[in-house]
């Protein structure tokens, strides 16, 4: 039977996810481990209907011009920013860009936690320490979480899911976020507070805040002169919320104690990226969401979006839902 659609995937994901897309389109996975540079997505998304990205792919308008098929982008977990799909790019080409919403956001609050809590018992250095002979000592006594005052950046699903996972350590809960109600952060144990006021209190701070010109160095050379020299900051979000200069800056001076980060202004980083050879930060190579569990229901949830739309159907999560007014789906 002659397949009436093809769709690519840049990155391989669960398999069984693509099985029903199958049944309708030619699926081309990308090889494991492959870096997609504006040409070479470019090149490979000319003749396809469907495209399934994730975070680490850049959907620009120029690739967009030259898909002259495409009718669907479908992203694994949260709404794409300007870093992974130009949407005024594909609305103008009638093409639907859709996502996972909360698929793993489990994962990356569960990945958050364990990040504040590596930091605080510096499980990091005295592991190290450890594999090189070195017994404990007083020098790396670590703290506890209880009582600590954490600020969560960012009060969507992830950020509320932290919210609610940390509720078992005691701690004070703040949160930062000017399009969620005061009523809507008490639901989740946390105080609606400035982002001054969060960051001068804050023991812990943790960055779970979208990608957009309004949050692009949110956190900068300013905002880490207010924290506390004992503070710890936490990104499992996008790399480009905290200026990463800023911070590296902020380290070395001992303005904040230290950082837990997945995600970076350019990733891969650069080998010699100065954040990667700091005793005082840990680093996970944007990996919050990369579990089984995620990778099972974002892929499935981003493989039914799909089939939604080459059926003739609008999709649950669009992430322009201004593109369906000109499209002819049911």
């Amino acid at each position: 039977m002659t397949k009436r659609f093809k769709a690519f995937v840049p990155e391989p994901g669960w398999a069984e996810s693509l099985k029903a897309l199958e049944q309708i389109a030619t699926v081309e996975v990308g090889a494991p481990g492959t870096k997609y540079t504006e040409d070479l997505l470019r090149s490979k998304v000319q003749d396809v209907d469907a495209l399934i990205i994730t975070s680490q792919h850049s959907v620009t308008r120029e690739i967009l011009e030259t898909a002259s098929r495409l009718k669907v982008i479908a992203k694994y977990g949260s709404k794409p920013g300007p870093d992974n799909v130009d949407l005024q790019a594909a609305t103008q080409k009638g093409v639907v860009v859709c996502y996972t919403p909360g698929a793993n956001a489990d994962s990356v609050a569960e990945h958050t936690i364990g990040l504040i809590l590596a930091l605080l018992k510096k499980m990091l250095v005295t592991a190290s320490q450890l594999r090189q002979g070195v017994w404990r000592d007083l020098s790396s006594l670590g703290q506890e979480l209880w009582g600590k005052t954490v600020g969560i950046i960012g009060l969507g699903t992830v950020g509320r899911k932290v919210a609610q996972k940390l509720a078992g350590f005691d701690v004070e809960l703040l949160a930062h976020d000017p399009y969620v109600s005061s009523e809507e952060a008490q639901r989740v144990g946390a105080t609606l507070v400035d982002l001054r006021t969060l960051l001068c209190t804050s023991d812990v701070i943790t960055v779970h805040a979208i990608l957009n010109q309004e949050t692009r160095h949110l956190i900068g050379e300013d905002e880490l002169r207010l924290c506390k020299d004992s503070a710890y900051i936490i990104n499992t979000a996008r790399g480009a919320i905290i200026d990463e200069a800023a911070l590296i800056k902020a380290l070395e001076r001992g303005c904040i104690a230290g950082a837990a980060l997945d995600a970076f202004t350019d990733e891969p980083p650069r080998p010699d990226n100065p954040l990667l050879k700091m005793d005082n930060v840990l680093a996970t190579p944007h990996f919050a969401s990369c579990t089984v569990d995620a990778y099972r229901k974002e892929t499935a949830m981003a493989a039914r979006e799909v089939l939604r739309v080459l059926n003739g159907k609008k999709p649950r999560f669009a992430a322009n839902p201004e593109v369906l007014s000109h499209l002819d789906l049911d």
